[in-house]
């Protein structure tokens, strides 16, 4: 059987038609008719709401990945943005509320200040003003140490006052610092007498460690004290001025048929946080000195 070549050719079908050429000929200008109709008579506005509202469901779907990305992205971010503003914030509230207890603080000092001005102007004593620098280490005592020692001018067993009364008692002076033992430690002692009644008498330091008060002893159980009663210093032993207030009394025990009474009071100079004090001169500096014929300086015969 003899070999028959494959033919190539195209079918009688395709071969009757028009030619491709002519083909795309007409499709451009239905294409162009169609658009030109389109722009002039909007004949196609219906088909694309059709298409549009068919297409709508799939499109939706389609952007939901992205705007899920936009709005976690938006949402980090203004997270972000939030925690820094709230740092920000915060940090701010600190540095008012720290500038605002220093300004409390520097009030506070001042208002003590002026009223440590104002006592030294009453005082006709001779005094020096000190700045409380820290406790003593001991914690079996009550002193503070301050910033003034002999290089200027302290002297051993000075009073000490603040603003409100008596505080204590220069017990040790060096040269750039000085110790301050407070009215209530158990070792200080100060006469006192009761502005009300005049009754004389010693108030000592409590012994109960940290209980801030002073005790009268050896108080006669018949002596006029009542609670409430001011205390000042009597003047009596040559070093504390007469008149400084010193405690006030608290209560007043009179037991059955003691001979003395027992008087608890508290002081009334603020000795806890204290930070500015004002050192007086001993009272006995303050005395003339005799002549060489040994009457006062300052006296005649």
């Amino acid at each position: 059987m003899p070999f028959e070549p494959y033919d190539h050719s195209p079918p009688p079908f395709f071969r009757r038609g028009p030619s491709v050429v002519s083909r795309l000929l007409i499709c451009v200008a239905l294409a162009l008719a169609l658009m030109v109709a389109d722009a002039r008579f909007d004949l196609m506005q219906p088909l694309r709401a059709a298409i549009a509202a068919v297409l709508y469901p799939a499109q939706w779907l389609a952007l939901q990945p992205v705007q899920w990305a936009r709005n976690g992205y938006g949402y980090l971010t203004e997270l972000k943005t939030a925690q820094k503003t709230e740092e920000a914030a915060r940090a701010r509230l600190a540095e008012q509320s720290r500038r605002a207890g220093q300004v409390e603080q520097l009030l506070l000092e001042n208002e003590r200040l002026r009223q440590l001005l104002a006592l030294r102007e009453r005082t006709s004593t001779p005094a020096t003003a000190a700045q409380v620098l820290y406790d003593a280490t001991d914690p079996y005592t009550r002193r503070v140490i301050i910033d003034k020692g002999s290089a200027q001018g302290i002297q051993p067993g000075s009073p000490v006052m603040d603003e409100s009364g008596v505080l204590g008692q220069v017990t040790r002076v060096y040269p750039f610092v000085s110790e301050i033992t407070l009215l209530i430690d158990r070792d200080q002692a100060i006469p006192v007498i009761n502005t009300r009644s005049g009754v004389r008498s010693v108030a000592y330091g409590d012994p109960a460690p940290r209980s801030g008060l002073m005790e009268l002893r050896y108080t006669f159980a018949t002596e006029d004290m009542r609670e409430g009663d001011l205390l000042t210093t009597s003047g009596i032993d040559g070093i504390y001025p007469p008149g400084l207030p010193v405690a006030r009394v608290l209560a007043v025990d009179r037991q059955g048929e003691a001979t003395f009474m027992r008087v608890q009071c508290a002081p009334v100079a603020a000795l806890h946080g204290v930070t500015h004090v004002m050192v007086l001169q001993p009272v006995r500096f303050e005395q003339p000195a005799p002549d060489a014929s040994g009457a006062p300086a300052g006296r005649t015969s």
